[in-house]
């Protein structure tokens, strides 16, 4: 007991220390920085010398991660590395007496990065080649000479509340008849010519991006919002603010980004339609519309009339002319992966937003761990384009793996993408090890705890650990990928848990169900086909597959597996009652006798194949089934109210007159998640 708290003693003391070391350290960079005081004073306990050392040793149970830092980058590229948001950087700059370096331009030395990653939470290491990356290019400096570019604007809302069916009326085609549920189920990405103020560069565009309503595709409604610049926010005027209406809300508060919201007030034209009780609604909501004296406007539509469209078209134009939307046209490009899949003869695909910079057949690229040189882009109709400006999205194929849906887009030099490449493979491995690392050390932890408590650990872990239903998902592009592995990750309780083991875009294949049948897991596929070779090969290995092109049928899916791991409650329900009114003797063969009770029924039916208890003073004396049960020299199967009957039970004989015999049936119900 006493070294435990010396040992705890001791810790503390080191942890005091350690921050009154981090103190000193930013006094002695404001002085540095307002006295010019000698930089061997500040090196001399900065981040590469005793501040790292002392953190390392484990105060407070930090676990800090490893981030390669070069000898100079600018603000933006260090929370780049970090990957923390830029204004709360720029905020814990500020904090720190750092105000006239928070901006995102400016050029920190490594010392001074290093230790803002120390004040993060990592552990850094200066090292130009390790740190090596590609990233977006700084801000224009001169942004009022860039030449405008096409607002990029959002339709979101709730399911089912006109979204597809109003842009589709935009471009007059026919995308929402082809959707399968009735409901989008992958961000489309759309430019259209809007006959709005001309200038030189002729009539002007808008890209759309339709995002899904339903509550599986949160990640993917966020990443739009990420790339946009106008949402509009579509309700049905005949059904009102709705869970995933509210969800967009609670988006856009918690945006960083000066994202400008409209309100589309859709089905006008329907029977029933209140538009101004939607407008009471969403201000209550938060929404301050125009109307009531706030700065969001808000327009009444009907996508299948086409009633109000223009209206809001002029008000989408209107935004966009305030936003001064501009982007440089040359440069080197940059932008987003909205979806990726793979097409039969051009292999790996991916729709790609360019916000900066021009992309050009034969640019090499990068994304993620991915990389290609675009051998072709073709736009929203189909048609072949030889360049993408800012606010056009384009399909790219020509790259040698498939990149993630969210990933950046940049364009870099042949040997540049691949140290890029390099090190960003590199620094994924160490995640991945950091995170098998602390699951390690969190079982050893409680197998610690148990020894210390004189359990027995590996008892403790199988009464502690859920069951897992294992999932192999399939989809066909990577954004419904990941929105249906965010929808299953985790679905359960403490007793069964669902258990993402795999997660690809493309057909359900041979060595997919190989790894189910190893891992002891179910197939999913999200708008996939499967050959009948490999229905065949699952059936013979027991490989159990699931499809559907319906998102939440196959969540309903996975929740009835769930359920059937969870253990059943077994609920009994008398049905009937029997009292014992006079005992018999009845003489079998070989002189053998039974004992018969000759009972009269006072509740409910008695029926034979009903289990059967005795019950005696209140208590239960036995538990069974019957006999015999016989009305005078007859057997029957059931005896209702006020019928007098025998009856014997199997493997008792102690029956007495006065007890009470029960009837009673199992119901079984399943477990709840």
């Amino acid at each position: 007991m006493k070294d435990d708290e010396a040992r705890t003693r001791a810790r503390d003391s080191q942890r005091k220390a350690a921050l009154a070391l981090k103190e000193l350290v930013w006094i002695l960079y404001r002085i540095k920085r307002q006295k010019g005081a000698s930089n061997n004073l500040f090196n001399s306990i900065s981040t590469h010398n005793m501040l790292p050392k002392v953190w390392k040793k484990g105060i407070c149970g930090d676990k800090r991660r490893k981030v390669y830092i070069p000898n100079t980058l600018t603000v933006a590229t260090l929370a780049r590395l970090l990957k923390v948001k830029l204004d709360y950087l720029l905020a814990r700059m500020r904090r720190v007496g750092m105000t006239q370096e928070a901006s995102y331009d400016y050029i920190l030395t490594s010392d001074y990065a290093a230790l803002l990653a120390e004040d993060l939470g990592f552990s850094p290491t200066v090292d130009d080649e390790a740190a090596f990356d590609i990233h977006p290019p700084p801000p224009h400096p001169n942004f009022q000479s860039l030449p405008h570019r096409p607002p990029i604007v959002t339709i979101m809302g709730h399911v089912d509340h006109g979204k597809t069916t109003l842009l589709d009326t935009l471009r007059s085609s026919s995308v929402a008849k082809g959707e399968a549920g009735g409901i989008t189920q992958h961000i489309g990405a759309f430019s259209v010519p809007v006959l709005g103020r001309d200038d030189e560069d002729g009539p002007r565009s808008i890209t759309f991006l339709d995002t899904p309503g339903h509550a599986a595709f949160s990640a993917m409604r966020a990443r739009g919002a990420d790339v946009t610049d106008i949402v509009i926010l579509v309700v049905a005027a005949d059904d009102g603010i709705m869970p995933q209406t509210k969800e967009v809300i609670n988006l856009l508060r918690k945006e960083d980004s000066k994202i400008q919201l409209i309100v589309a007030i859709n089905k006008i034209d329907k029977p029933g339609a209140n538009p101004e009780s939607i407008k009471k609604a969403l201000l209550a909501e938060g929404i301050q519309l125009e109307e009531y004296g706030g700065d969001i406007p808000a327009v009444l539509v009907s996508g299948l009339t086409g009633e109000g469209l223009p209206e809001l078209v002029e008000t989408i134009s209107a935004v966009a002319e305030i936003q001064e939307l501009r982007a440089e046209q040359d440069g080197p490009v940059y932008g987003h992966v909205l979806e990726s899949n793979f097409h039969k003869g051009l292999g790996p695909v991916a729709t790609v937003l360019v916000q900066r910079g021009c992309l050009k057949v034969g640019t090499r690229i990068i994304s993620g761990l991915c990389q290609g040189k675009v051998r072709r882009m073709t736009d929203s109709n189909g048609k072949a384009v030889h360049s993408a400006l800012p606010g056009m999205a384009v399909t790219v194929s020509g790259w040698k793996a498939l990149p993630k849906a969210g990933d950046d887009v940049l364009q870099g030099s042949e040997g540049d993408i691949k140290r890029a490449l390099s090190n960003r493979a590199k620094k994924a491995e160490i995640e991945n090890l950091q995170d098998d690392i602390d699951a390690i050390n969190l079982a050893r932890r409680q197998e610690r705890d148990a020894r210390s408590e004189g359990l027995d650990a590996l008892h403790v872990l199988e009464c502690t650990e859920p069951k897992e239903l294992k999932l192999v998902i399939k989809a066909d592009v990577s954004g419904s990928c990941e929105a249906l592995e965010a929808a299953l990750h985790g679905i359960g309780n403490n007793i069964a848990v669902s258990k993402v083991i795999s997660a690809t875009v493309g057909d359900i294949t041979e060595s997919d169900v190989l790894m189910a049948k190893a891992a002891n897991a179910t197939i999913l596929g999200f708008s996939v086909s499967v050959p009948r070779s490999i229905q065949n090969i699952a059936a013979q290995n027991g490989v159990p597959i699931f499809t559907s092109n319906v998102i939440y049928r196959l969540i309903e899916d996975v929740r009835s597996r769930l359920i059937a791991l969870l253990p059943v409650t077994v609920e009994t329900k008398v049905v009937g009652e029997a009292t014992v009114l006079q005992l018999f003797d009845i003489q079998l063969k070989s002189k053998q006798f039974r004992k018969v009770a000759g009972c009269r029924v006072i509740n409910g039916v008695v029926e034979k194949q009903k289990h059967a208890r005795v019950v005696r003073s209140g208590q239960i004396v036995h538990e069974g089934s019957l006999d015999t049960m016989r009305q005078l020299k007859r057997d029957i199967t059931e005896a209702r109210k006020g019928m007098e009957c025998g009856l014997s039970l199997k493997d008792f004989s102690d029956l007495q007159e006065g007890d009470l015999i029960q009837f009673y049936e199992k119901i079984e119900k399943p477990g709840v998640l």
